[in-house]
């Protein structure tokens, strides 16, 4: 064989052995180092991102406390809805489907394929607060990528009658009026949350872990008896209707425990209907706007003159011939009245009798009164939104403003402020805090005036519901009642309005052991009738005939107590 037909190999350079060698251990360490990295050091980035494709955690709602009345009866509780959302980026859905899936939620295909444009979204909500059985209809169409959530909805059982106390939540079912807003934050509790798998529809296939345990919101007792509360709406809404007037409110409170039984207001709403709400319908008017009170507060004029011993309730005061000239101005009586006891003044509603008892005395005395039973201050009962009225300060009182505050003019005030302010009364000298949560506990009282003044001052209040006095028609059979009405023209402008008035009377019984006040005001009355022993005082009388007998209060009169005016007797009225 010949040697030039064998091919000899040809030796590789060691180096390029070694290069490749190399390069192979480093593909190996990148490759090694980057499992570690995955693997050990990256672990949880990854089962993130495959847990992604899979896991959800979602929200377990919180079941709104419900609340309730004195007696347990339900004033607002929140129902199971459905809430239908969608993920833009994930659905699939078919002509015909959206066109169903849009009658069903009663929303225009249009608006649904608005809400779907954006792919890059994942949620966005179809329609919220969804019947349970219309909910059900929607899973039937089996779109992908539409899903339901469970929601409460508000529901309030007393409607109208309650609307302006408990107020209503909006759509997540937050407090947004009233004690709704005011106890959200007991009420509302905190949600929980849930790990869960779902498949590629989005249905949960496997319940995982719970993460958080939803906290269930607290339950809110009030003070509120339902019962009394929807006696003084019926009455109240009738006054109103009667005297085609524009507004009433009405305040109930217990004697012994400051406790608000009742507060009413008109016009009212349904809270149930949110749609489409007037903002001036949702104002609690007893606790929220002011009014000039009028001739109720001649007994607080009264109270201070008879603490000074410059009075007592039969000492005579001159009130011919109908008129007194102050400064500039005029005050009146509806009647020239002549020579009138302390106690006829009360009764008769005396602007002149109770603007001298007024100027005889200092002005801080007057005010100190006013000032120690809530005016000019809020009532603290707790609801949002209350107000202080108008107490100006003493010292820059007029002569014809100090006149004028003696029978309620030049102050204002809220009914419930002015309900609270007749518990010195009531209560033989003392007042307390009002409450709309029920108490269980015993309330401190402090004391304004003697009790020897409050029972004297009792005794004028009797009279004026008796024939002579200005309230007839607010006596209740069986029972003795103290009370006084109050007329005064409204406030418009720069001064008052000719023929727009605000009618009020406030009152207690039983007049020998009072139990419960009850305060009634009418705005507007348009009828030709506007005095409070006319237009306010029947409704006192209905209201509290029927709060006694359903608390099943004892009786301090004989049934046919009830004595009025002859027919053709002239009214008693009120100047105003």
């Amino acid at each position: 064989m010949n040697a030039a037909t064998h091919a000899m190999p040809l030796p590789l350079p060691v180096w390029r052995s070694r290069a490749v060698l190399f390069l192979l251990l480093g593909a190996f360490g990148v490759l090694l180092g980057r499992a570690v990295w995955l693997q050990g050091l990256n672990y949880g980035f990854l089962q993130q991102k495959g847990e992604s494709r899979y896991s959800r955690v979602i929200e377990i709602p919180a079941t709104r406390g419900v609340i309730t009345d004195r007696n347990r009866e339900l004033l607002a509780i929140s129902t199971p809805v459905e809430a239908v959302w969608a993920s833009p980026a994930g659905i699939e859905i078919s002509s015909l489907q959206l066109k169903r899936l849009a009658q069903l939620l009663e929303l225009d295909v249009a608006e649904i394929e608005r809400r779907l444009a954006d792919t890059r979204r994942e949620f966005v909500y179809l329609k919220r607060t969804l019947p349970p059985e219309q909910a059900a209809k929607v899973v039937e169409l089996n779109i992908p990528g539409v899903f339901l959530q469970r929601e409460y909805r508000r529901y309030y059982p007393g409607r109208e009658y309650t609307a302006h106390l408990i107020g209503f939540t909006d759509v997540d079912d937050k407090g947004q009026e009233a004690l709704e807003l005011a106890f959200d934050a007991q009420l509302a509790g905190k949600p929980g949350s849930r790990r869960v798998i779902k498949d590629r529809l989005g249905h949960i296939v496997e319940d995982v872990e719970s993460i958080r345990t939803p906290q269930q919101g607290r339950d809110l007792a009030l003070s509120i008896d339902a019962r009394i509360q929807y006696l003084a709406y019926r009455e109240l809404k009738n006054a109103v209707a009667a005297n085609q007037a524009k507004a009433g409110g009405i305040v109930v409170l217990d004697v012994r425990t400051g406790e608000v039984l009742a507060m009413v207001n008109l016009p009212s709403y349904n809270p149930n209907n949110r749609g489409k709400l007037d903002p001036a319908r949702t104002r609690n008017r007893a606790v929220t706007d002011v009014f000039e009170p009028g001739s109720t507060l001649k007994p607080f004029t009264v109270a201070v003159a008879i603490e000074t011993g410059m009075v007592t309730p039969d000492t005579v005061i001159q009130t011919a011939p109908g008129q007194l000239a102050i400064g500039k101005a005029t005050i009146h009586d509806a009647h020239p009245l002549g020579a009138l006891t302390v106690a006829q003044v009360i009764q008769k509603s005396s602007n002149i009798g109770a603007a001298k008892m007024a100027l005889a005395l200092p002005p801080e005395m007057l005010w100190n009164m006013f000032q120690k039973v809530g005016f000019g201050a809020p009532p603290q009962s707790g609801f949002p939104g209350e107000v202080s009225g108008r107490l100006r300060p003493h010292a820059s009182w007029r002569p014809i403003e100090q006149a004028t505050m003696a029978y309620g003019h030049g102050i204002s005030l809220s009914l419930l402020q002015l309900a609270r302010a007749y518990l010195v009364f009531a209560s033989e000298g003392e007042i307390k805090s009002v409450t709309l949560v029920k108490r269980d506990t015993p309330v401190e009282s402090t004391r304004v005036i003697t009790s020897g003044t409050a029972l004297k001052v009792r005794r004028m209040l009797e009279m004026a519901v008796r024939p002579g006095g200005t309230a007839p028609l607010a006596q209740v059979p069986g029972y003795r009642v103290a009370g006084k009405t109050g007329t005064a023209n409204k406030l418009e402008g720069a001064g008052y309005a000719a023929n727009k008035y605000v009618a009020s009377f406030i009152g207690f019984a039983p007049a020998s052991e009072p139990q419960l006040i009850v305060a009634v005001m009418i705005d507007e009355p348009s009828t030709g009738r506007y005095y409070g022993g006319t237009v306010a005082a029947p409704v006192f009388s209905n209201v509290m005939a029927g709060a006694l007998r359903q608390l099943g209060i004892k009786p301090d009169a004989p049934l046919d107590n009830v004595v009025l005016p002859p027919p053709n007797a002239p009214e008693v009225r009120e100047e105003v």
